[in-house]
């Protein structure tokens, strides 16, 4: 739902599947019809906002006109890197920050965006619209606006009666699936940092045991998603035909698909989720408060939530807003491994050291 080296981005590997923005500064400036979803009551004629995003932040063209209508408010746009570069750079810059708004901290970088102490606190009016059953870490920093898994998927066609697809983690580490995976390194790419984390929600301190004998049964490994994706998996001509990557790829391989084959060529083995959600929050020190107030509302607006799907591939916490048909079918994914944020944020580096020395030395 993110630019290799791709540290916690939850929708960056989604976007650069399909989508790559080319600039790192988007300037969007905004004219057209109201929207009785922002929250500010109060034309700020003349005035702006800047959001501050990883890379692959996309909206469609047009996407904040009704915004600018009602409040007046223009938005500029600065992406910073992927969203490990986003968050250090925001905290390089705290005393005399660059934006007012920043759009793409996710669970992994939570609790490092809210300890370094770069943000200021706020409570939308729309956060009644965020869906009731959607487990997410709270924060009186940060408001929640998409989310997605990431899965292990697999080539439907490769799969037969006498070998059928992994079901869990566990049947990864069988012999029948040797040579078949293809994981990224947890230190270079969203996606993989999440695999690592789902492993280590799942099998508690045995998680290294799990890897070692994933090492056993020829794990490939690559530094991104897109070397995974389109290098060694068989979408992309490759030999694997199991790759980590995110529950909606199977729905962009049938949007993408040419010609149009109405199935996709893959699936999502669900007990391997771990689930990402992606955050905005107001920058500590901001002098247009009032202006970050009613961006973060519009974020959380029908008019923006409707937009994600096929921008970010990921997906809307609104439970107002209307999914494109080719979504309706996302999973209702039980398990969605996940950890505290703040465990996550502690622990973070002591498990990427330990996976290093485990499997690439």
């Amino acid at each position: 739902m993110t630019r290799e080296p791709d540290l916690g981005n939850a929708s960056g590997g989604m976007m650069k599947k399909y989508f790559k923005l080319t600039t790192l500064t988007l300037v969007l400036t905004l004219l057209s019809c109201a929207s009785s979803e922002t929250a500010s009551n109060n034309n700020q004629t003349g005035s702006s906002v800047t959001l501050l995003t990883h890379d692959s932040f996309t909206v469609s063209d047009g996407i904040f006109d009704s915004f600018t209508s009602e409040t007046g408010i223009s938005v500029e746009q600065l992406a910073l890197g992927d969203t490990g570069q986003l968050i250090s750079a925001a905290i390089l810059t705290k005393e005399d920050p660059l934006g007012d708004v920043i759009f793409g901290i996710d669970n992994t970088f939570l609790g490092r965006a809210v300890n370094a102490e770069i943000l200021e606190t706020y409570e939308s009016p729309n956060k009644n619209q965020i869906r009731d059953h959607f487990d997410h870490d709270q924060s009186p920093y940060l408001t929640p606006i998409d989310f997605g898994h990431v899965c292990v998927n697999y080539w439907k066609d490769y799969f037969t009666e006498s070998l059928p697809p992994p079901n869990n983690f566990h049947d990864l580490i069988d012999p029948a699936y040797s040579n078949l995976l293809v994981v990224q390194n947890p230190e270079t790419s969203s996606p993989g940092l999440a695999f690592l984390i789902a492993t280590i929600s799942h099998f508690g301190e045995n998680w290294l045991n799990f890897w070692e004998k994933l090492d056993e049964n020829n794990v490939s490994v690559t530094s991104d998603w897109e070397s995974s994706y389109y290098g060694e998996f068989i979408a992309g001509d490759g030999q694997k035909p199991l790759v980590v990557s995110y529950a909606s790829s199977p729905i962009a391989e049938l949007i993408f698909s040419d010609p149009e084959s109405g199935i996709p060529p893959t699936g999502i083995i669900e007990d391997t989720c771990f689930k990402q959600v992606e955050y905005a929050g107001i920058l500590r020190g901001t002098k247009k408060r009032t202006e970050a107030e009613a961006l973060i509302d519009f974020l959380l607006s029908n008019t923006f939530q409707e937009d994600i799907p096929f921008n970010m591939f990921m997906m809307p916490v609104s439970s107002e807003a209307e999914l494109p048909d080719e979504f309706t079918d996302y999973p209702e994914i039980q398990t969605g491994f996940s950890l505290s944020a703040f465990e996550i944020d502690e622990r973070r580096n002591i498990w990427t050291d330990l996976w290093t020395e485990k499997i690439l030395r």
